[in-house]
């Protein structure tokens, strides 16, 4: 005789839980249990299928109504007593006299349960014929076909360099969505993302119900740190340390760009702070908008801390010159 199973308990939830605790309920399990992170775990990968078990009853309004109406004392076999007074043509279910009759006025005694229970769930707790609870819930109750659900859509972080933001790439990313097998996806990145950009992957969300649509997963783009470069929109900002000798009489620096590095006039008594900008060395710009944005370097005149008896001497001198001037 099969045994009846709670539900509520293989999620570890009240009978009163919401909808959204069920599927939160679900998730946890579904991650913690997953045949694919507990290899040659066979209570695993049976606890998995209980689970989906009773997220496929549980999670469906109309399953978990019917679900319901049998009673919340029931425990198993000849033990199981429906509700009093309940007649099963009320949920839906449909046996003919010999079972609607007993139940119907409350008298276990002229049908025993147990056995429709068994028939009830029977092949789909056993697994037998490769029947599902779906086909036979659907089956025994005279339910219509419930309809198909598009699956949640899902959201994980991709972080990308400045530099492939704004040229474009490919990535090879896993990804390990409940209820699903982990894969490894090949994603192209389109040049000119930016921080918070989503990057759309059709059918790689959670599963459809009921042989739904899978929902899609979005790749939110995050930028590491630079050690140069900072994005603002369109422009980039950079700071470039000099020397007080650079600042005072002027010179020429290489500077990294995203267009690789560029040569850059330090004009003479460049003070600090000052920016200088590099015109269309930026992302492009947002639709509607034409060209690249800028890219602004700031000046910091570096003063050495350490210098040797030649520079100081030099300084010393300088400093000289500079009281006569004053």
């Amino acid at each position: 005789m099969v045994k009846y199973k709670d539900y509520y308990e293989i999620l570890g939830v009240s009978r009163s839980a919401t909808e959204k605790e069920i599927k939160s309920a679900f998730r946890k399990l579904a991650r913690k249990f997953h045949p694919d992170t507990n290899k040659n775990n066979k209570d695993a990968e049976e606890k998995f299928k209980e689970i989906n078990e009773a997220y496929e009853v549980l999670g469906d309004t109309d399953k978990r109504k019917k679900y319901d109406m049998l009673g919340a004392g029931y425990s198993s076999g000849s033990d199981f007593r429906p509700p009093p007074g309940f007649d099963p043509s009320s949920a839906g279910f449909d046996f003919g006299n010999g079972f609607g009759q007993g139940f119907a006025t409350g008298n276990t005694q002229d049908a025993n349960f147990s056995d429709f229970f068994e028939m009830l769930f029977g092949e789909a707790l056993k697994g037998k014929g490769g029947s599902t609870f779906q086909d036979v819930f659907n089956q025994n109750t005279g339910s219509r076909t419930p309809p198909k659900r598009k699956g949640e859509d899902q959201s994980i972080s991709l972080e990308l360099t400045v530099e492939e933001a704004f040229k474009g790439t490919v990535r090879k990313i896993d990804i390990t969505v409940p209820g699903r097998n982990p894969k490894r996806l090949e994603v192209k990145i389109p040049p000119n993302v930016r921080e918070g950009s989503k990057i759309r992957m059709s059918g790689e969300g959670l599963p459809g119900r009921n042989n739904g649509q899978p929902g899609d997963l979005f790749l939110v783009v995050k930028l590491r740190v630079h050690p140069f470069f900072k994005l603002d929109g369109s422009d980039i900002h950079s700071d470039l340390k000099i020397s007080p000798a650079e600042a005072v009489l002027g010179s020429e620096v290489e500077i990294p760009t995203l267009d690789g590095p560029v040569k850059m006039v330090i004009p003479p008594g460049t003070q600090n702070d000052k920016t200088l900008r590099l015109r269309g060395k930026g992302f492009l710009r947002s639709k509607g908008e034409t060209g690249r944005g800028d890219h602004y370097v700031k000046i910091k005149v570096s003063i050495p801390s350490v210098i040797t008896s030649e520079e100081k001497r030099l300084y010393t001198e300088l400093s000289k010159l500079e009281k006569k001037k004053k």
